[in-house]
């Protein structure tokens, strides 16, 4: 792929870093910008940050087009981390003549990037890109589960034009269809309909709301360590700690909430692109938004520094195994924990029609499901999947 006709590079002067040349220790001297000049080997990089400006399918959030400096602006102020990770910041990404070509555009990138086992950082940008990023996989004939944080399920409906407010109704029905599992963190009851609750449900798609997840924080890990794509609404973040955003509540996640949510999602082994969206620079006060936004940044690196790669099952002996009996259940629950993470797995059979079973399916879960099994009862994530599986 010839970057060069996709992108525009970042210029540094542009962003006016305060003290510049005072941060050579800093991230603004710590990640490759991209020289359309200068001989590339996108394979020689981990991860590849690119903005996309793009809002023309934005629903009341015009001025997300100016995020992705803004936010560059922050994030290259920050410090190193104390492990080297290979980063490149492509730029920006031009926009096409319509908005179909710029989601085609990011599919292409993002597919790019995925098949050289680089993962894509993209800086919207309107929630809709989340969208562009889902087809890349398709592109790739590729499964997706995607994992989406954000206060409202952003249905829409079959016959409504896409919007950064009604995407994931497209997922649903894109044919050939390569969703395999939806889940969304952080919705909260009164910023979504009962009606778009009841076909959450119906279609087996994992929800959590907001106030159940921050009671118990280190259950979002499993569900985000078995996504391949999270997109984040800034909206997900609660408006005093995130005022740059038009769509957000008094209510949602705490900064230092997001910022360890983005560290579990860079430590998932599977994880290959990840997005953030609706950020506003003119709504934003002393900068608060962009400098959370650059912290999120941050630790999904540090997450990503220091993925376990335990999630292969490569070698038996690196796991412990647990078999219980669960009224319910066909046959034994089995439960496996990683010797080198903590973390844990349990197995879902997979049926034909004749319920011969055929393979297993490796969940990611926590010790909550564990702790149920061991008190005879069968958590809700065990029952989703198996339904979804054997639907």
């Amino acid at each position: 792929m010839d970057l060069s006709l996709y992108f525009d590079p970042v210029s540094v002067e542009s962003l006016h870093v305060p003290d510049a040349d005072q941060l050579t220790d800093r991230l603004l001297y710590n990640i490759l910008m991209y020289n359309p000049s200068a001989s590339l080997d996108i394979q020689e990089a981990d991860i590849a940050i690119f903005g996309v400006p793009e809002v023309r399918n934005t629903y009341c959030n015009p001025s997300c087009s100016l995020a992705p400096d803004e936010i560059r602006r922050q994030f290259y102020q920050l410090y190193a981390w104390r492990k080297e990770v290979r980063i490149i910041d492509l730029g920006n990404l031009r926009l096409g003549n319509s908005v179909e070509d710029t989601y085609s555009a990011v599919s292409q990138v993002v597919e790019y990037l995925v098949e050289n086992k680089v993962v894509p950082i993209i800086l919207g940008g309107g929630n809709d890109l989340a969208f562009a990023n889902y087809r890349a996989y398709e592109l790739m004939e590729r499964v997706a589960n995607v994992v989406a944080i954000d206060a409202c399920f952003d249905l829409g409906n079959e016959n409504q034009p896409i919007r950064s407010d009604a995407y994931v109704n497209k997922m649903v029905l894109q044919q050939p269809n390569f969703l395999l599992n939806y889940a969304n963190i952080g919705y909260q009851s009164y910023m979504n309909s009962p009606e778009s609750v009841g076909m959450m449900e119906s279609l087996f798609f994992e929800t959590y709301r907001v106030g159940l997840m921050r009671r118990n924080l280190e259950e979002v890990e499993p569900v985000v360590r078995n996504a391949d794509m999270v997109s984040l609404d800034i909206s997900a973040v609660r408006r005093p700690d995130a005022p740059g955003c038009p769509h957000n509540s008094s209510n949602g996640f705490y900064g230092e909430e997001i910022c360890q949510i983005a560290k579990y999602v860079g430590l998932s082994d599977k994880l290959s692109s990840f997005g953030i969206y609706e950020y506003d620079p003119t709504l934003d006060f002393n900068n608060q938004t962009s400098q959370l936004i650059a912290h999120i940044l941050w630790y999904f690196v540090e997450g990503f520094i220091y993925r376990q790669n335990d999630g292969q099952f490569k070698n038996r002996a690196d796991y412990r195994q647990f078999n219980i009996s669960v009224t319910g259940a066909l046959e034994e629950m089995v439960f496996f924990q990683s010797k080198k993470s903590g973390r844990w797995w349990v197995i879902v059979p997979m049926y034909q029609k004749d319920k011969e079973q055929v393979q297993h399916y490796y969940l990611p879960c926590s010790k909550r499901d564990y702790d149920l099994a061991c008190e005879d009862k069968i958590s809700d994530r065990w029952w989703r999947t198996y339904h979804k599986i054997n639907h």
